[in-house]
C-alpha cells in the first residue's frame, strides 16, 4: 500500500467531497493492538492540526494517571476511504506525541522510526515483504468463535472445497481498493488457514500495512459470518500461522545492498553482516517476534515453522532462508515470526540486529545444506547451531540480556512489554488446560 503525498487541504477537500461521516485516528499499543478515536468531518481540521488528544492511561502500557494526557499527530499519508463503508468513513494511522510536543517514546510507532533513521544515518533503507497466514473458523449462535473451520482443504486447493474463498476473495479486493498491491492469495496448508501477501515496501509502511491488513481481514470475515484470527496456534495436530518477514536494505541511491554478483553466492559483506547480526539476536528478538505464550506451540518440529537458528540458500527448515532471486531482489527471509507479533517493534528489532552486524562486522556461521530437523543432537553441536526458545519465559530472559535490543526499544517500551509479557508467562502457568483435565483427573 503506497503512501499518498496529501497535504492538509487536499484531504480536507476530498473529505467535503465524499460527504464523510466518520474518520477514524488509529493508533498501535505496545503489545500491538489497533486502537481508535472516531472523529466526525466538522473535527477533521482539528485533528490535522495535531489538536485530538486522549487518555493515555487508559491504554495498557502508556503512562499513568497523573501524565495521561497525550495527542494524535495524524501522518497525512496514510489517509485512506474504508470501501466497507460504502465511501463514508475514512481513516489517518496517528503517532503519539506528548503535551510538550515530543515524540512519546511509549508509541511504537515512534519507536520504529527512530530505528529506521539510525539505519538511513548508515546510509540504508530498509525494505519489507510480509507473508501473513490467518486461519477462518465459524462462529456459533452468539457470534463467538468456534473451532470449527469452514473447509477441509490444503494448500492452493480451489473452491469448492475452500470455502473461505469467498470472503478471501473480498478482501483481496478491499486491500486493492486501499492501495494494496497483492501479489498472491491462496488457501494454506492447514483447513482454515489463508495467505494474503501484499508488495513490499519501506518499514514503516510495511509495519502500517500489516495493521491495516489485520483489521481488513477481520472486518470482512465478520461480514461472511467468519472469524478471523492471527493466533499462530489455534489448533493441535495442524501448521501454525506464521508472519514470514523478506527484507532488503537499499542504499540512498535505491541500489539493493545485499546484492554483488562476484560473491560465490551473490550476497555482499552487508548481507552477511546483517545476517551475522540477526543470527546473534534471535534468540533475543523472540519474545517480539513471537510474543505470546502460544507463539511456541508453533515453534515446534514438523508443522513447517524453525526452530534452530540456522541459515540456508536452498531449503526452508532453518530460521533464516536465501530466496532464489538475485539482482534487485535479493533478500534475506526470516521465518519464525507470527502475526500476533506488534509488527512495529518485532521491525525494531530485526533492524537494530541486522545494524549491529553491520556496525561489529559480526559474521554468520556456515549455511547449513541439509534439513535441520533430521539432525540429531550431536551433529547441531559440532555445527554449533542453538535453538530458539521454547517458550515465552525463556524468550524473555534473553532479551532481558540484550543490551542492543533494549536500547532499540527503549526504557519505556522495555519495561512495560517486559512486565506485560511476564504477567501473561504467570497467568499460563497458573491456568489449568483442557489436557490437564484429560490427562490426570481419573489418573490421581
Amino acid at each position: 500500500m503506497k503512501k499518498q503525498a496529501y497535504t492538509k487541504d487536499q484531504i480536507i477537500h476530498m473529505a467535503k467531497e465524499l460527504e464523510l461521516e466518520l474518520i477514524h485516528l488509529q493508533f498501535t499499543d505496545i503489545m500491538g493492538t489497533m486502537k481508535n478515536v472516531s472523529i466526525t468531518q466538522e473535527q477533521l481540521e482539528k485533528a490535522l492540526d495535531n489538536e485530538i488528544m486522549f487518555d493515555g492511561s487508559s491504554i495498557d502500557g502508556f503512562v499513568r494517571i497523573e501524565e495521561s494526557d497525550m495527542y494524535l499527530y495524524p501522518d497525512l499519508s496514510t489517509f485512506v476511504v474504508l470501501p466497507w463503508t460504502y465511501g463514508k468513513e475514512a481513516r489517518l494511522i496517528c503517532d503519539i506525541y506528548k503535551m510538550d510536543g515530543k515524540p512519546f517514546d511509549g508509541c511504537p510507532r515512534n519507536t520504529l522510526k527512530k530505528a529506521l533513521d539510525e539505519a538511513k544515518s548508515m546510509g540504508y533503507i530498509l525494505n519489507v515483504g510480509p507473508e501473513c497466514e490467518f486461519f477462518l473458523f465459524h462462529t456459533d449462535e452468539k457470534g463467538n468463535p468456534a473451532l470449527e473451520t469452514h473447509d477441509n482443504a490444503g494448500y492452493f486447493d480451489l473452491a469448492p472445497v475452500d470455502l473461505g474463498g469467498n470472503a478471501r476473495k473480498e478482501m483481496t479486493i478491499a486491500l486493492k481498493q486501499m492501495g494494496f498491491e497483492i501479489e498472491t492469495s491462496h488457501h494454506e496448508v492447514a483447513p482454515g488457514q489463508h495467505e494474503i501477501d501484499f508488495k513490499y515496501e519501506d518499514a514503516l509502511t510495511t509495519a502500517d500495512n500489516i495493521m491495516t491488513f489485520k483489521m481488513v481481514v477481520r472486518i470482512i470475515a465478520q461480514r461472511h459470518g467468519l472469524h478471523a484470527t492471527f493466533m499462530p496456534k489455534p489448533r493441535f495436530g495442524i501448521n501454525g500461522s506464521g508472519m514470514h518477514i523478506n527484507m532488503s536494505l537499499a542504499t540512498l541511491e535505491g541500489k539493493n545492498a545485499f546484492y554483488d554478483e562476484k560473491d560465490a553466492m551473490q550476497l555482499s559483506e552487508i548481507a552477511y553482516q546483517y545476517l551475522g547480526g540477526l543470527i546473534k539476536h534471535a534468540k533475543s528478538f523472540a519474545a517480539l517476534t513471537n510474543p505470546t505464550v502460544n507463539s511456541y506451540k508453533r515453534l515446534v518440529p514438523g508443522y513447517e515453522a524453525p526452530v534452530s537458528i540456522a541459515w540456508s540458500a536452498s531449503n526452508r527448515s532453518p530460521l533464516i532462508r536465501i530466496p532464489a532471486k538475485r539482482g534487485a531482489s535479493t533478500r534475506i527471509e526470516l521465518r519464525n515470526p507470527d502475526p500476533s507479533a506488534n509488527p512495529y517493534l518485532a521491525l525494531t528489532a530485526v533492524i537494530a540486529a541486522g545494524l549491529d552486524g553491520i556496525k561489529n562486522n559480526i559474521q554468520p556461521p556456515a549455511p547449513v545444506t541439509s534439513n535441520v530437523y533430521d539432525m540429531g543432537n550431536e551433529e547441531m553441536k559440532e555445527k554449533g547451531i542453538e535453538n530458539l526458545p521454547t517458550n515465552l519465559k525463556e524468550a524473555i530472559l534473553e532479551l532481558i540480556k540484550d543490551d542492543v535490543l533494549k536500547e532499540a526499544l527503549g526504557n519505556h517500551i522495555y519495561e512495560k512489554f517486559i512486565d506485560a509479557a511476564y504477567i501473561e508467562w504467570n497467568e499460563y502457568c497458573k491456568s489449568i488446560s483442557e489436557w490437564e483435565i484429560e490427562r490426570y483427573l481419573r489418573k490421581y
